[in-house]
């Protein structure tokens, strides 16, 4: 296959699950080539994502690396045979790339939980309220670049998988903007918190046990070895998918969702915060 110049984060997450299965087998790259009549640099470039692999030469490595966890080889082949190219793809050399990737996660998860702390979610953000915060970035962004950002953003909360968001008081009392804008913020999340498939609470300053300093976004895959948090960084996203880190993540939500408000409790929260604007 041809080696592709920029491969996706969901193209090189199949290269480090292959790269993976090979070490737990114990075998080189070199073995592994030979089992495919290939060199031991075209495995390197399939396990850094670089190239594709096919699905008989995917069941064959899976054999050879005997792994005998069905759904979890069926779900490496639907990673490798997917050609999906997606809204995001229009954005490619425009935004970053991990913009890109990010849409692309969102997609492909059953689902997704937030924790926010300063901001609200991007994916709950009304456009005045992302203006004001792109606005507000260094190095300062043109009104071109500002506005291909919202545009992106809007195409992202499309999304109607199941979505929880874990939303500290903080995020929700900052003013991003002006008076108005805040207060069309709070208006949106109480829109947003009766959709079906979103599921909204609030972590207030007073409740005891709040231990999570920076936020995170959880993405579900078919299945949990497969799943993905991104935390934000200096230099952009950063996609974590190492086993023994997402169980830390895990437990991080389930603490965090321990001392949040219930979603009706959220609510009644919500519209007292946008009365006193």
């Amino acid at each position: 296959m041809v080696q592709r110049p920029e491969p996706t984060a969901r193209q090189v997450r199949l290269g480090v699950e292959l790269r993976r299965l090979r070490e737990a087998a114990g075998l080189t790259a070199i073995q592994s080539a030979a089992l495919l009549g290939a060199n031991r640099v075209q495995i390197s470039h399939i396990e850094s994502g670089l190239k594709g692999v096919s699905e008989e030469r995917l069941r064959r490595l899976a054999s050879h690396y005997a792994c005998t966890d069905a759904q979890f080889i069926d779900a490496l082949v639907e990673m490798a045979t997917d050609r999906t190219r997606g809204w995001w793809e229009e954005y490619r050399g425009l935004l970053p790339t991990s913009f890109l990737n990010l849409s692309e996660l969102e997609h492909h998860a059953r689902f997704l939980r937030h924790v926010a702390i300063l901001y609200v979610p991007g994916l709950l953000q009304t456009e005045d309220y992302a203006r004001a915060v792109f606005s507000s970035r260094l190095p300062e962004l043109t009104e071109d670049e500002i506005e291909l950002r919202i545009r992106h953003r809007k195409e992202r909360q499309r999304i109607t998988i199941p979505y929880e968001a874990l939303v500290h008081e903080a995020a929700l009392r900052i003013r991003v903007g002006d008076r108005s804008t805040s207060k069309a913020q709070l208006t949106r999340l109480l829109e947003l918190s009766e959709a079906d498939h979103v599921t909204l609470r609030v972590i207030p300053f007073d409740l005891d046990g709040f231990a999570a300093s920076s936020g995170m976004t959880y993405a579900g895959s078919s299945l949990p070895q497969l799943d993905t948090v991104v935390r934000d960084a200096p230099h952009g996203a950063v996609f974590i998918d190492a086993e023994a880190q997402l169980n830390i993540y895990r437990t991080r939500f389930r603490m965090v969702e321990a001392v949040s408000l219930g979603p009706v409790e959220s609510r009644d929260f919500i519209h007292r915060l946008a009365k006193e604007l």
